[in-house]
């Protein structure tokens, strides 16, 4: 039996991996999908100084208090560098890691210096597509149904994730046993950031022919990839 931390991205929350987490754990699997400070269910806590490096602090405190080991950390969009932190910072508890078309900065990296087409519009606190946008935008791959659903559950995203450089001291000086799953049909973060990341770490490269939640399109497919390994 393996544990699974997955680790959503914008205008997300856990439930994003609903799918997913259902399929790994009818497969036998240990499943933890927590919603990140400021998002989802918890946007009521959003706030000034909401980091990726104060979300990834959240979800190491997780690791050690339910004491998880040899864990597969999994992210996607922004939630890829929430797991590069969090991996740095529990080096000892992670087993793998998996990039679903994710974003993984190098130190000093900032969404914007990758993500230079976003249609996000600050609002204060927050930054995020309006719910036409999205509809038009983010879930247009998505079948009406699970559109409709995602579109009731999508909330703006904490701004200084977006705002604030990442820090990642060490982890891209370490070896990680690592895979990147590129979704063809995402428009950000793209096909070059993703091979960039699987050359720097090494790690294995697939493609899942989807938007850029296959969590939501495709999750038999992806549930597979990470049984794989």
């Amino acid at each position: 039996m393996a544990t699974y931390v997955l680790v959503h991205g914008s205008y997300q929350g856990g439930w994003i991996w609903k799918d997913v987490a259902n399929r790994l754990r009818a497969a036998g699997h240990e499943v933890y999908a927590p919603t990140l400070d400021g998002c989802g269910e918890r946007k009521g806590t959003v706030r000034p100084g909401i980091t990726t490096e104060t979300q990834a602090d959240e979800i190491a405190q997780l690791l050690f208090y339910e004491d998880l080991n040899k864990v597969v950390l999994v992210g996607t969009s922004s939630g890829g560098m929430v797991v590069c932190r969090v991996a740095e910072l529990m080096r000892e508890r992670v087993g793998r890691l998996v990039f679903v078309d994710a974003l993984a900065l190098f130190d000093g990296e900032k969404i914007r210096d990758i993500v230079i087409r976003s249609t996000a519009v600050a609002g204060g606190l927050t930054a995020g597509p309006s719910r036409e946008d999205a509809a038009n935008r983010l879930f247009a791959d998505l079948d009406p149904k699970t559109r409709a659903w995602a579109l009731d559950r999508y909330t703006q995203h904490p701004i200084g994730i977006y705002e604030q450089p990442v820090r990642l001291e060490s982890f891209w000086s370490q070896p990680w046993n690592a895979s990147v799953i590129w979704c063809r049909r995402a428009q950000n973060p793209g096909e070059a950031h993703q091979r960039r990341t699987a050359e720097k770490l090494k790690a294995s490269f697939a493609e899942l022919d989807t938007g850029h939640y296959p969590m939501l399109s495709m999750p038999a497919e992806l549930t597979g990839m990470l049984l794989a390994g």
